[in-house]
């Protein structure tokens, strides 16, 4: 009688699940983003917070870069690099783009305190405050979308465009919103004037 030898049969390869989750995102899978964003913020976020050394900002920019990968996922292309990378590389344009807006607003800042020191006129001081109280009360008046392009272009300092990225609405809506809302709250401003005058 042969005895034969038993031998185990070699493992078959496993996929990789790094692969199996970029292509589920790749392919528009929602579940495919939150596992992408739940394997890959953590790096995202660790970069930014490297780069700009404030954390509020570094997760603002995290949130910017995932929402940018999923608008733009048909750009990715597996074959050419692993999706950490290509997250990497969208996390470099958005935190380059973070950096800009604060140094713009430094310059603000700075080009402000050169400005020679006057001592405020009280009936001026006044005027301001009921100004910013008049335009806060407005603004809630608002319908939300028209609010919220408002407070992220003026309180924000976001362009139009950088709007749309963060609202993931087009172009055309966020400036039909912008038009609409600042219409819409100059005229209840001149009315609030108007009727203050009587």
């Amino acid at each position: 009688m042969t005895a034969f030898a038993v031998t185990e049969a070699p493992p078959r390869p496993t996929a990789d699940p790094d692969d199996d989750l970029a292509l589920r995102f790749a392919a528009g899978d929602e579940s495919g983003l939150e596992a992408v964003y739940r394997r890959w913020a953590p790096l995202v976020l660790s970069l930014a917070r490297q780069s700009l050394g404030d954390g509020a900002e570094a997760e603002d920019v995290t949130q910017t870069v995932f929402l940018a990968a999923w608008r733009g996922r048909h750009g990715y292309r597996p074959g050419r690099g692993p999706l950490p990378a290509w997250l990497v590389g969208i996390a470099r344009r958005k935190i380059a783009d973070a950096l800009s807006a604060r140094s713009r607003r430094t310059d603000v800042a700075a080009a402000a305190a050169r400005e020679p020191a006057r001592s405020p006129d009280p009936s001026y001081t006044q005027d301001a405050v009921l100004n910013r109280v008049d335009v806060t009360r407005e603004l809630r008046r608002l319908p939300e979308p028209q609010r919220r392009v408002l407070c992220l272009a003026f309180y924000g300092d976001l362009t139009q465009t950088q709007i749309a990225h963060v609202t993931g609405w087009p172009l055309g809506t966020v400036k039909s919103h912008a038009r609409r809302g600042l219409l819409r709250l100059g005229r209840s401003l001149d009315a609030g004037a108007t009727e203050r005058a009587r």
